[in-house]
């Protein structure tokens, strides 16, 4: 049973909505909906729907309501208004717009089935648990998959969980250890790397920008400073290292350890192991599908002659033919192609039959129904967001700001793209918003511009990091195949250690304009926390010990 119902839910968020002055309108009556727009009310159905996640541990109904109440605010509190935004401008238009994505997930789920089926994870589980000795290994290997996987957010995420479930299976880590562990990897190196969906999407954000280069050379200038990545890097390194974690996952990570209760999906049931599985039928079906997407992704950009779109500029380029694709029309085709190769390749194998390859299919898909699902909520919540005009209320802030903290500034932009980015679920979105206010403030010759840039892609990639209704964190989950509130309420402590130490970063940054100084003062920051976390667990331990 739920610890509390979907009615006592939307009693609580009737009471924040109450308690914060939202217009209460008597029956019949109608709000001017502009008298909300583009201020701090477009963020409250955001707020309203992570609040109640966090508190009643439910996803489904706390998304549902938010949209309800950003849509209301919308349309004026018109009940027939906001019925008609919520299913055709939310619901409808985020299955429509998502549905490559959709498709992806469910034949990567599918994949996943077949390889499980054969007795290819068994088998590289068992692998792993001969060559991978320690728990550090495991986790280190977790992390050093996901920095090669760099092309994109989502594939990397649904990948790494996928090869490295039996790895951290084996040596009892979490599943929601697991899943912060994919989740920390997959947008900080997207974020950082020239080739990659979210390069394409920085680049041609700034492009025609008045700042006297080009988008991609922007990028790939922002990049030492994007403290939020690279100090990510260095705190998951540490904690591995130093073998301790703190706030709920420490519960999650001892439970595993003690009695060997990973937090995994309820669903998800021990199968009955194929002896005849090998480590190949794992490797080459990931392998075959990392090439596929990767050709799919470049194809649909126009590598080799024409774009989706009937365009010829990207053939024969590789960078300019990633910055022209379309990840959600690129996965799908290389998904199809790679399930296709796994149907084929474990037939001929003979480790599975054929009627056994076809009931994988519907248990692919009821594997991704929840990622899907919450995806189609948090798009739609998103959809209400910016029918309120959040983007004009940052505008707004953002200038405020820019008369009187020019120095601080940088910091200023890393914690209003952290709120904006966590609140919106979307990193994208942010940097879409801040990039063009960041080139407006800063001159183009100006060290604070880059460092600016470098911030705002900073901010929305931790905001988006942790944010419940984030895809990438629901990508995360699903990879790990956890309970999607649990690696949220796990990962938000390291999430925001990290970041704390970033904004001390960024100052550092805006006063002395020095990457190497910069570095060196966050670097050194980043260790002392490490170091007095663990000495703080480590006195917590002793102290529950019980007196011999």
């Amino acid at each position: 049973m739920k610890k509390h119902s979907v009615l006592r839910a939307a009693l609580l968020a009737a009471l924040a909505a109450a308690l914060l002055g939202v217009p209460v309108l008597a029956a019949g009556e109608e709000a001017a909906a502009g008298s909300l727009y583009g201020t701090v009310w477009a963020l409250l159905p955001p707020v309203i729907a992570i609040t109640l996640a966090l508190i009643t541990k439910e996803a489904y109904s706390s998304l549902f309501i938010g949209i309800v109440v950003g849509a209301l605010f919308a349309k004026g509190f018109s009940p027939i208004g906001a019925l008609d935004m919520i299913v055709n401008d939310g619901l409808v238009a985020a299955i429509s717009d998502n549905a490559g994505i959709f498709l992806f997930l469910v034949l990567l789920g599918i994949i996943v089935a077949l390889v499980n089926a054969a007795g290819g994870s068994a088998a590289f589980g068992r692998w792993a648990s001969k060559n991978i000795k320690t728990k550090v290994g495991a986790s280190l290997a977790t992390f050093v998959l996901g920095i090669l996987i760099f092309i994109d957010d989502y594939f990397n995420c649904l990948t790494v969980g996928t090869v490295m479930r039996p790895v951290t299976d084996s040596h009892r880590i979490s599943r929601p250890k697991l899943a912060y562990l994919i989740d920390a990897t997959a947008a900080p190196v997207c974020m950082i790397a020239p080739i990659s969906s979210w390069a394409a999407a920085v680049s041609s954000t700034a492009e025609g920008l008045d700042t006297g280069i080009s988008g991609i050379q922007l990028f790939i200038k922002a990049i030492p400073y994007n403290l939020y990545s690279l100090l990510t890097f260095v705190f998951i390194i540490g904690l591995s290292m130093m073998q301790f974690d703190y706030g709920p996952m420490k519960d999650f990570e001892r439970l595993a350890r003690e009695t060997g209760e990973l937090g995994a999906l309820k669903s998800e049931e021990d199968e009955k192991i194929n002896p005849k599985g090998r480590v190949i039928d794992l490797l080459l079906p990931v392998a075959v599908l990392i090439i596929c997407c990767t050709v799919g992704m470049i194809y649909v950009g126009g590598f080799f002659g024409v774009d989706a779109w009937g365009g010829t500029d990207c053939a024969g380029d590789f960078i300019g033919a990633f910055g022209n694709t379309d990840a959600f029309i690129g996965l799908p085709w290389g998904g199809i192609i790679a399930l296709l190769f796994t149907v084929i390749y474990l037939l001929l194998r003979r480790v599975i039959t054929f009627k056994d390859a076809m009931d994988c299919i519907p248990k692919g898909f009821n594997a991704m129904i929840s990622p899907i699902l919450i995806l189609t909520l948090a798009v739609s919540l998103k959809a209400t967001i910016t029918s309120l005009g959040a983007s004009v209320y940052v505008h707004d802030l953002m200038e405020g700001a820019a008369s009187a903290l020019y120095s601080m500034l940088p910091a200023v932009i890393f914690l209003v793209a952290c709120v904006l980015a966590f609140a919106s679920g979307t990193s994208w979105g942010t940097f879409g918003i801040l990039i063009p206010i960041v080139t407006a403030i800063f001159p183009a010759s100006s060290e604070l511009l880059i460092i600016g840039i470098s911030a705002c892609c900073a901010g929305a990639v931790m905001g988006d990091h942790c944010s419940p209704i984030s895809d990438t964190s629901i990508m995360a989950s699903a990879g790990a195949q956890c309970n999607h509130l649990d690696h949220v309420a796990t990962q938000l402590p390291y999430v925001l250690t990290v970041a704390c130490v970033c904004v001390v970063g960024f100052i550092v940054a805006g006063f002395v304009q020095n990457v190497y100084i910069t570095w060196a003062v966050s670097l050194a920051l980043m260790l002392g926390v490490l170091f007095a976390l663990r000495s703080i667990e480590r006195k917590r331990a002793l102290s529950r010990e019980p007196i011999q």
